[in-house]
């Protein structure tokens, strides 16, 4: 499978990236993957290369890149529990300057990398997040109402935004909330409020999951919950995004 580490001019300097297409030439669906806190490493590579293998052009960008290339921060091979709070304590300065003004003009700069791809076929995008990526994913959709055509958050802080951060949506949205993150009144809350928005979407926590589970370098890690996103993320791409 075809991958390029493409640098992305930004209104900040330039985001190195990962991408991942798939063989064969032509021109594919773009999908802008947005990863969790602990950024570009061989588990999103992974994801990204299965995703392309169902025949979508992944972006997945560094989103820390004005603190350096990925990965800004050592990490060991396997996330554990009880290293967690370390990694944190030095990641959460970056991802607290990670304002949703810089979501924003970064997510313009991915855009238009797509655009601009000969391997990406015109049309609508998805745009994907795990973890804060799928608020910036949710912040980013609702940014560009019209050009993203589907949205995904996982394990992700998605309503911290309130109402208003769902108004402008025009994608079609599907949230996989882990039931650590999210009681059931919580989701019944969150998904009132996405009906009186007139979303076209699915919400639903994943049974018996801890945040982080689609993670395979994580404790959190919960191989069903992951089958599960698949099943989710797969048909949702498949019926908004249009194939050259």
């Amino acid at each position: 499978m075809p991958i390029e580490t493409p640098h992305i001019p930004t209104a900040d300097g330039a985001a190195d990236a990962f991408a991942a297409f798939p063989d064969g030439g032509g021109r594919h669906p773009g999908v802008l993957m947005y990863a969790d806190g602990f950024g570009i490493r061989p588990v999103l590579r992974e994801m990204a290369r299965e995703l392309a293998g169902h025949g979508y052009y992944v972006l997945v960008p560094n989103l820390f890149h004005r603190h350096g290339p990925a990965p800004v921060i050592e990490l060991p091979e396997h996330i554990a529990e009880e290293s967690r709070p370390a990694i944190l304590t030095r990641l959460m300065p970056l991802i607290e300057a990670h304002t949703t003004e810089r979501v924003l003009s970064d997510a313009d700069a991915y855009l238009a990398f797509l655009d601009a791809r000969p391997e990406v076929a015109a049309g609508p995008v998805a745009v994907i997040g795990y973890c804060i990526g799928g608020l910036w994913a949710t912040r980013t959709a609702a940014a560009h109402p019209g050009r993203v055509a589907a949205l995904a958050a996982f394990h992700a802080p998605v309503g911290v935004d309130g109402p208003e951060g769902f108004a402008a949506l025009t994608a079609a949205v599907h949230f996989g909330h882990a039931r650590s993150d999210l009681t059931s009144e919580a989701l019944g809350e969150l998904n009132r409020t996405l009906d009186a928005a007139g979303i076209d979407y699915t919400s639903e926590i994943y049974p018996g999951t801890v945040h982080g589970f689609t993670m395979s370098d994580t404790d959190a890690f919960d191989p069903a919950a992951l089958r599960l996103h698949w099943d989710r993320l797969l048909p949702l791409l498949d019926r908004t995004l249009t194939r050259s």
